[in-house]
């Protein structure tokens, strides 16, 4: 058994610092790097409206942001620009864009964006494409909330001709060019490693997985059927299966235990998840104890493997 992979979520530490002190976010990045994480994350909205909160706000402030659960005010900064600043300053850990919000872009500046960040830092780029939930962030930005899996779909497509041919020529439902040429292009020749998620595998995305993807973060914890399914649709290829620290906190206002949160671990590991996701504003709130936390972090997953062997 090999060490479980550890990725840093950077998005949602707001009880750890500000939402206008994106250096710090930077410098828990190069710390989870020396530490030995292999990765870390950052999620994004462009805006958030009334819907963002419809279902109320979560009781303790350090819990995941799930829909309709979070302020409308919770801070969302461009992470593609803060993941570009994060390739700066480190060599080797991956660089997450969680729930990049495909169909609020046209396909053609979202290849740009993606294939200028791949490039920058040497092919260590993942992408997770996502429709996302609130229909008021549609709404703000023009973009009709019903269709936006087909445009997805379509982005994709597009996505996935510009990496390999130049020139190149599409015509869809809702995306049409002809004879566009696309340099430079990403750094592989299939573009960057891509993720899909979601509450359930349904068939549109098990079909996006087996088209495009790279691997499987799921939110919350699969069922083995779909797990089983899953293997099924993409027989002889590894897909990379990303979990997640499970946080318990004991009241509103307290931080999680981070070694009942790591005791979820072994179990997701007996179903094949290799890659998990800690917050870590779950577990402290010293902005300047991050850095300690994630060799702790560490050292725990890799002695999950001295007792297994």
């Amino acid at each position: 058994m090999t060490a479980p992979r550890m990725l840093l979520i950077l998005s949602e530490n707001w009880t750890l610092t500000s939402g206008r002190d994106l250096p710090t976010l930077v410098r828990w990045a190069r710390e989870a790097e020396d530490a030995g994480f292999d990765a870390v994350m950052i999620s994004e909205h462009v805006v958030l409206g009334p819907d963002a909160s419809d279902r109320g706000v979560m009781a303790n402030p350090r819990e995941y942001a799930l829909p309709g659960n979070q302020d409308p005010l919770t801070p969302w900064p461009h992470s593609l620009s803060l993941l570009s600043s994060i390739a700066a300053v480190t060599s080797r850990i991956r660089l997450v864009a969680g729930a990049i919000l495909a169909p609020l872009r046209h396909p053609l500046l979202l290849a740009r964006e993606l294939g200028t960040l791949d490039l920058l830092s040497e092919g260590r780029l993942v992408v997770q494409p996502t429709v996302s939930w609130s229909r008021d962030e549609y709404d703000a930005l023009g973009v009709p909330f019903g269709r936006r899996g087909r445009i997805l779909d379509e982005q994709l497509a597009i996505l996935d001709l510009l990496w390999r041919a130049s020139p190149a020529s599409y015509s869809g439902e809702f995306f049409s060019f002809k004879d566009i040429s696309f340099e430079p292009k990403a750094y592989r020749e299939d573009g960057p490693r891509m993720w899909f998620g979601g509450q359930h595998l349904h068939d549109r995305l098990l079909d996006r997985l087996v088209r495009y993807g790279h691997g499987f973060h799921p939110l919350g914890v699969p069922s083995t059927e779909d797990i089983s399914r899953l293997r099924a649709a993409v027989p002889g290829r590894e897909l990379e299966l990303i979990g997640g620290t499970r946080a318990v906190f004991p009241d509103a206002g307290s931080c999680a235990d981070l070694g009942q949160a790591m005791a979820a671990l072994p179990e997701q590991i007996e179903l094949g998840f290799t890659t998990f996701c800690l917050k870590p504003s779950q577990f402290t709130d010293d902005p300047d104890d991050v850095g300690r936390l994630c060799r702790e972090v560490v050292r725990r997953a890799e002695a999950m493997v001295r007792r297994t062997d």
